[in-house]
């Protein structure tokens, strides 16, 4: 499952069951030097009325071979508003993925409490292949139609979905060159050429999600170059990717349990049950007949799966997602749902789910035998059935993957002079152990955990002891006291769970609107 902020199809997150080990591609690239960004007005809305500016930077295809072909990186800039005394550098964000489009996320740091982000200049970007960064890269963009075929596979269905996803793969190989180029590290060296372009020593760097691996990878390979780190919903290095989405797998599957409680105890508004087994019976009887005759020809039991797949990511989207799926059971209603599913997937643009495919089949080697997958996933969905084949199908492109795979980085962030990390305990897209791995990891880093809360990738939602604690931390740069132990340094409070009358936006729980855009761009 991606891992960004919140999504649909299966998860694809980030995953590996291969041990991190060094790699011959985290050598530092040859002499490359970028031209220095041309701004100009942004056409994006939300830019627009943010008052930023900007530009491209072209970047090597191939960081090997400096002199060669081009690509070029679409980024943006609000800059600082305090005294050049007081100015503290430049703050690039990504909002993970692998695939969220990142270049709205330069309005972030009016969101940051205390004022604390008019001290920098906060740079969104697009990384290779995504959004506005050119060349886009997608292979087919039909793929994730209306009524797709059932996740949790019979013999036929397995040949089914087997044939799909190698034909998406095909499709994929015939998308150019970039295919080649698309793995963590590529990344990491695009995030050291807008540093550079920029005309800046180090850079401060706020990661989300997948965001945070990218963060632990430019930590190892240039620790020098980092100065303030913030990575909330922290990637266990220890799991990418394949272990990783087997372990999404049963936390969404605890989650999505606490969800149906919530609903069963918000009956009187729902009636859909009034206890989560019989919530969840509910939820499991209308799959079956999804899969049967879908809703309107266009919701089938896949996108009845994915639909509910963003409440094991966020709270703030149950209100919407139980009103849906009340208006379906109770009423017969299912445009409710179709405009969820349609807000949350997009169907026709597969330019995140490709590079998301991209990058994680190519970071590490996947298992090569279908047979390791189909018992590794029949054991997973004895005990997860809500998410587990739908991920399997969302990754198993892997399987036939048109380019060769490497080696992921050994992450050493012991070099990196400070970061905070942040996690809710719960979190399923990334299980609270990565949080833990990362601590070990950075021993200059504090951890802020949330003890009891499901949401992935929460921080700037409104809440006070988290967001606060941001602040200070990019104001000064004091972090937490570190603790003794393995455990987290400080603790805050999840927000409470929401109300059935706080249905709407997707500003719910005051999370930048931009922000849980990119972040829900990148779950299925």
């Amino acid at each position: 499952m991606k891992e960004v902020a919140t999504t649909a199809l299966a998860l694809g997150l980030l995953i590996g069951s291969s041990p991190m080990v060094g790699s011959a591609s985290a050598a530092p690239a040859p002499d490359f030097t970028p031209a220095p960004i041309q701004w100009a007005p942004c056409t994006s809305e939300p830019l627009q009325k943010a008052g930023a500016e900007c530009g491209m930077v072209s970047v090597p295809l191939d960081y090997a071979d400096p002199a060669g072909e081009q690509i070029k990186l679409a980024v943006s800039r609000i800059e600082h508003t305090v005294p050049e005394d007081q100015y503290q550098g430049v703050m690039l964000v990504n909002p993970g993925g692998p695939g969220g489009s990142g270049l709205n996320l330069s309005v972030l740091g009016s969101y940051v409490p205390k004022n604390a982000g008019a001290a920098y200049d906060w740079i969104g970007f697009d990384p290779r292949g995504v959004g506005s960064s050119e060349p886009a890269l997608s292979c087919d963009p039909s793929y994730f139609g209306y009524d797709r075929p059932h996740y949790v596979p019979t013999p036929e269905l397995e040949k089914t979905w087997l044939e799909r996803t190698e034909g998406y793969a095909k499709a994929c190989g015939n998308a150019g060159k970039l295919l080649d180029h698309i793995k963590t590290t590529d990344s990491v060296e695009d995030m050291d050429s807008i540093r550079e372009a920029l005309g800046q020593e180090q850079i401060n760097y706020y990661g989300f999600s997948y965001g945070t691996y990218l963060g632990q990878v430019y930590g190892t390979l240039h620790p020098e170059r980092m100065r303030r780190v913030v990575m909330d919903g922290v990637v266990d290095v220890e799991d990418v990717w394949y272990q990783a989405n087997l372990n999404q797998d049963v936390a969404f599957d605890r989650n999505i349990k606490i969800f149906f409680d919530w609903v069963a105890r918000n009956d009187a508004t729902y009636h859909l049950g009034g206890t989560a087994a019989e919530v969840e019976e509910q939820f499991y009887d209308q799959l079956a007949k999804l899969d049967q005759q879908p809703a309107g020809e266009v919701i089938g039991s896949s996108e009845w799966t994915d639909l509910f797949l963003q409440a094991g990511y966020s709270t703030s989207v149950w209100p919407e997602r139980a009103q849906a799926f009340s208006a379906w059971v109770n009423n017969g209603d299912w445009a409710p749902a179709k405009a969820l599913y349609d807000d949350t997937n997009t169907p026709g643009d597969d330019n995140g789910y490709a590079i998301y495919t991209g990058v994680q089949c190519t970071d590490v080697q996947w298992p090569t035998s279908w047979e390791q997958w189909r018992e590794d996933n029949w054991e997973t969905h004895a005990k997860a059935p809500f998410e587990t084949w739908g991920n399997a199908w969302y990754n198993a492109p892997c399987l036939n993957w048109p380019a060769k795979a490497g080696k992921p980085v050994e992450v050493d962030g012991s070099e990196v002079e400070s970061a905070l990390l942040i996690s809710e305990e719960l979190d399923a897209a990334t299980p609270f152990p990565g949080a833990l791995e990362a601590r070990k990891r950075f021993p200059n880093s504090s951890l802020i955990s949330l003890p009891g809360g499901t949401t992935h990738s929460g921080s700037l939602s409104g809440n006070a002891c988290e967001d606060d604690q941001i602040a200070d931390y990019l104001l000064t740069g004091e972090l937490p006291a570190r603790q003794p132990g393995d455990g987290p340094d400080t603790t805050c409070e999840p927000l409470p769970q929401p109300t059935p009358e706080q249905v709407g936006p997707r500003s719910t729980h005051g999370q930048p609107a931009v922000l849980q855009e990119a972040l829900r761009s990148n779950h299925r």
